[in-house]
């Protein structure tokens, strides 16, 4: 098992929950879940988008199955440059400076000096909000 990455039950999986597709740390956007047949259990399909790159991914299993999760950490950052779409952050527990690239809805709404909320996933980080000040 890769580090960082969990189980849980599918029957656990909630929108705007945390699950990992094809290897992707991704966040829940929506749930179907289809009536047991004659033969067989409950099928759920689960719609998230990639932490780190926002491709959309689809998940079907059965309800009674499991599904890995990925262990997220939230950290605190100052944003120390914005250069085109990607800003420089450090990390205020660290000091440790990464160029992370900004998402879209976050794009020409940050400035250097504000702090931000980080996502950490499978070694990786991904700006998630602006922290209000």
């Amino acid at each position: 098992m890769e580090e960082g990455v969990g189980f849980a039950s599918m029957k656990e999986i909630k929108v705007g929950r945390y699950i990992i597709i094809d290897g992707i740390p991704c966040k829940v956007v929506s749930i179907d879940v289809s009536s047991p047949g004659k033969h067989g259990s409950a099928k759920m399909r689960v719609t998230a988008i990639g932490i780190f790159d926002g491709q959309k991914k689809t998940l079907l299993k059965p309800s009674d199955g499991e599904a890995e999760v990925p262990v997220i950490a939230k950290k605190k950052a100052q944003i120390v440059s914005i250069e085109g779409n990607n800003a420089q952050v450090m990390d205020l527990e660290t000091y440790q400076v990464d160029t992370l690239p900004v998402p879209e809805e976050m794009q020409g709404k940050l400035k250097a000096g504000e702090e931000v909320e980080l996502i950490e996933a499978m070694g990786r980080h991904a700006l998630s909000r602006v922290i209000n000040q």
